[in-house]
């Protein structure tokens, strides 16, 4: 059974002692939903040649190495610290395998104390689509797709990116603060702003889809 978020500060402070079963629990316990974080960042041309198991594994790694540097300063929950650490994982697949900037491959986002790949417009796209449309609906899911993801890309970087986290990351509102380095009060504004905008482009959709009797 995972552990309740109120065990998770005992499961670090144990784990920082040493103890490997409240290291496992601890890492499993974020696993589901740092694949998620991973599915969002990872670029499509990667597909078939990395694993975002192993990205997390290495991200996991990471974080064994540097557990007394989090215990010393605890600056974002413990969550918040190891998504960073994966998420930088990413970032270097982005540039090892693509040989190109950050920016070239979907832009960086600032997170906790660095960087790591913004979420995917097509990758937002397909799983917001995912919910307006049934498999029969083959291409006019392709042509609203393609609409939405250019609508996505006018959409401020930081816009996109809360939308993600609150959503499929599920985080809460103080950790998606945390996350993005903002005071709650504007990463609260900057949701419902976000929100608000991706509902319209959402409406305008379905309306072009249902013109000419779809």
């Amino acid at each position: 059974m995972s552990p309740s978020p109120g065990q998770v500060p005992d499961l670090v402070a144990r784990a920082a002692a040493g103890d490997r079963e409240a290291i496992v629990e601890l890492l499993d316990h974020y696993r589901p939903r740092l694949r998620r974080m991973v599915a969002m960042r990872l670029d499509p041309r990667l597909r078939g040649r990395v694993d975002a198991s192993d990205v997390i594994q290495e991200g996991y790694l990471d974080a064994m190495r540097r557990l007394d540097e989090f215990i010393r300063d605890p600056a974002v929950p413990f969550y918040i610290w190891l998504r960073f650490l994966v998420g930088q994982r990413v970032q270097e697949q982005h540039r090892r395998h693509l040989g190109a900037p950050g920016r070239d491959v979907g832009r960086e986002v600032s997170i906790y104390r660095g960087a790591m790949p913004g979420a995917s417009t097509g990758a937002l796209a397909a799983r917001l689509l995912g919910k307006l449309t049934n498999p029969f609906e083959a291409a006019l899911r392709t042509e609203r797709k393609v609409r939405l993801q250019e609508a996505l890309n006018r959409m401020d970087p930081l816009d996109r990116e809360i939308l993600v986290i609150r959503h499929y990351e599920q985080m809460t509102n103080s950790d998606a603060a945390a996350a993005l380095g903002l005071e709650q009060s504007a990463a609260s504004k900057r949701y419902t702003r976000a929100l608000t905008r991706l509902k319209e482009i959402l409406a305008e959709i379905r309306g072009t889809g249902s013109e000419g009797g779809t």
